[in-house]
């Protein structure tokens, strides 16, 4: 009868602590107001995430509502009891009156899978003589899509596509995403001053693979008005002839 019931309080506690290891994201100010700024103002705020679980948490993506913020992590994963920062940068021209917008935090917290940060401000037309010079950077793609047309199964077939900061300030290019395993993207520069043109060579490799496919390439910036570009590839694999 004992040796039962140390099995089960056994098994219990077994139990518990599987539960526990886990990570949990904690924001002690998700929300944050810049109050009255100027239409002309280019304005930033770090959020503090906290991991207060017992495992690895992993912040998997970042996304902001719309196309004037901009938001990336300084570390993707954060252990037990440390801290990550989010910046987050607010480009108010073009846009006047009461705004609110939030960003998405997507995490492998199984309670805050997409978490959302929020932050408000009062745009006003003018109110200062002299309107505060912002440096934007501006990231332009030598094109958006590349067709590699026929190609014969278990080939490597690559491209070289330039990148161009065409804005003003450090093009900074913080990450580069491929869509599968099969394509490679190597960047001969991460920071780019203004007028500056970089390389990314991007590579795809057909092996195992057939018919026709789409493949993505996904580069994150600091260009305040598009964070996020995508550039395209398309192929049409063909079976070996030999």
């Amino acid at each position: 009868m004992k040796r039962s019931i140390l099995i089960v309080l056994l098994l219990f506690i077994s139990v518990i602590t599987s539960q526990d290891l886990i990570p949990k994201l904690t924001v002690r100010e998700p929300s944050h107001d810049f109050g009255d700024i100027l239409e002309s103002d280019h304005v930033s705020h770090e959020f503090v995430i906290l991991n207060s679980g017992y495992a690895p948490l992993i912040i998997e993506n970042v996304r902001a509502s719309c196309g004037c913020t901009a938001a990336m992590p300084d570390k993707k994963e954060i252990g037990p009891g440390e801290t990550a920062k989010i910046k987050v940068d607010f480009n108010a021209e073009n846009r006047s009156g009461l705004q609110k917008k939030y960003v998405y935090v997507f995490t492998n917290d199984p309670e805050n899978k997409d978490f959302r940060l929020t932050f408000t401000a009062n745009i006003k037309p003018g109110g200062k003589k002299e309107l505060k010079i912002v440096e934007t950077p501006k990231l332009k793609l030598s094109k958006l899509q590349h067709n590699f047309g026929e190609v014969e199964e278990g080939k490597k077939v690559d491209y070289e596509l330039q990148v161009k900061n065409v804005g003003s300030g450090e093009l900074v290019i913080r990450d580069i995403k491929t869509s599968c395993g099969c394509t490679a993207a190597v960047l001969d520069k991460k920071v780019l001053k203004e007028n500056e043109t970089g390389k990314i060579k991007i590579e795809l490799d057909t092996s195992n693979r057939s018919g026709k496919m789409t493949r993505t390439v996904v580069l994150y910036t600091n260009d305040p008005t598009q964070p996020q570009q995508i550039f395209t590839i398309y192929v049409n694999i063909q079976k070996r002839t030999s």
